[in-house]
Parts: structure tokens; C-alpha cells; sequence
């Protein structure tokens, strides 16, 4: 569960409406994920997403993410994301557009 709220804090940034970043043809696929547990996720509870942009290269990303829960970090993790063409499943270049909004979000 842990993956699938960050993949949450993901998506509102690389696919908020708008401000589209990927181009058309290609796609936003991990490259790398890594997840640093530091407590568990109770149930019920809230669960507060934090993401912002760390880096951006030519054709990727880094994300900083961390968990909270009643007001402590359960989990921290950077994830570096990377702009794939679909036709060729190989990187692509981020648009200019995209470096510009990136860039502020850091």
C-alpha cells in the first residue's frame, strides 16, 4: 500500500490536467524506486502525501516523496521517472513546457 500512495503524489503531478507534461506519443515509466520504511500505516487513518521534483534531467526526473500519518514520516522514497516515445520504447527528451513547470514545482 505504501507503493500505491506514492503512485498517488505521481500522478497529480506528471498528469494534472492542466499542465500536460508528457508528450503526445510517449509515456512516464519508473526507472527507479526506492522506499525507506520508517513506520507502519494504520488503519483507519489519513494519509498525507508530500512530492516534490528534486532534479530534472533531458528525458527524466527525480521525485523526493514522504508519507505521514498523525503527523509522522512513515516512509520516505525517490523515484526517478523517465519519459518514454511508445512507438520506439525508448527515452525522449521533456519538452521545454515540461522543464519550465518541472523546474518550478522543485
Amino acid at each position: 500500500v505504501f507503493a500505491t500512495f506514492l503512485e498517488t503524489g505521481r500522478v497529480e503531478i506528471l498528469y494534472d490536467p492542466a499542465f500536460p507534461l508528457a508528450e503526445p506519443g510517449s509515456a512516464f515509466v519508473i526507472a527507479r524506486l526506492a522506499l525507506d520504511f520508517r513506520s507502519e500505516i494504520r488503519w483507519p487513518g489519513t494519509v498525507e502525501i508530500g512530492t516534490r521534483v528534486a532534479a530534472v534531467g533531458r528525458s527524466s526526473l527525480t521525485l523526493a516523496q514522504g508519507l505521514f500519518q498523525d503527523g509522522r514520516c512513515v516512509a520516505t522514497a525517490e523515484t526517478v521517472i523517465v519519459q518514454m516515445d511508445e512507438a520506439t520504447r525508448r527515452s525522449r527528451p521533456l519538452s521545454e513546457a515540461a522543464v519550465a513547470r518541472l523546474s518550478s514545482l522543485g
